[in-house]
């Protein structure tokens, strides 16, 4: 993919250590394997960024039709030519998501969910999941009905070892069977900022590594 010099790029960074924060910049220059981009712009300070080598970030664009774009990069270095810029790899155009319209997009991924009901603890194991509500599958007594309000504990382990705990109230919205299995559809409530993000963060993986195994299918 051609990311064009001009091109507005904000980036947020992956470490779930990092506080909630994002940069705004633009490219200067670009390379089939690299981008130069200038110093970024936290978004809350209005001050200048002096990114670390090594650090990681998700990065998000529009192209010229308004399409939305999202990958993981990291910062490789810095240089000047005219300006002071920082260079961040740009992957293969395979790792190159595009972002649906929709505000969050489900993935298929199995983690682990502890529900908790009136006092009664129960666990499952997601069909799909995003950073808006997942969906689980049901064993043959459940506590809880639609309508009800839930707390969830979801276990999100991710691709580097790393394994993230989200808790959150949740709405039981619908209770269905679809391939012969009964399942849950849940809307989280009054999820924290953080929490959010790391769903999303989660979510993005998945969609990139699910996306890999279906081209190695082909």
């Amino acid at each position: 993919m051609n990311i064009k010099i001009g091109t507005v790029l904000t980036l947020e960074p992956i470490s779930a250590t990092e506080k909630l924060e994002k940069f705004h910049s633009k490219v200067v220059e670009s390379t089939d394997y690299e981008l130069s981009i200038n110093y970024p712009v936290n978004t809350l300070t209005n001050r200048t960024a002096y990114l670390i080598d090594g650090s990681q970030f998700r990065v998000t664009f529009i192209d010229e039709e308004k399409n939305s774009f999202a990958f993981n990069t990291e910062v490789i270095g810095r240089k000047v030519n005219n300006i002071p810029m920082i260079v961040i790899s740009l992957p293969s155009v395979d790792e190159i998501i595009k972002i649906k319209r929709r505000e969050f997009v489900r993935v298929k991924a199995s983690v682990d969910v502890a529900v908790e009901f009136e006092n009664h603890l129960s666990q499952y194991v997601t069909q799909d999941i995003s950073a808006g509500g997942l969906a689980f599958i049901l064993n043959a007594n459940v506590p809880f009905n639609i309508g009800n309000q839930i707390k969830l504990t979801i276990v999100l382990p991710f691709s580097s070892g790393e394994v993230r705990y989200v808790r959150t109230r949740a709405l039981v919205v619908r209770i269905f069977e679809l391939n012969n299995l009964k399942q849950a559809s849940i809307q989280f409530l009054n999820t924290e900022d953080m929490d959010k993000q790391t769903l999303l963060r989660f979510c993005f993986e998945r969609q990139l590594l699910n996306r890999k195994k279906e081209l190695k299918t082909i």
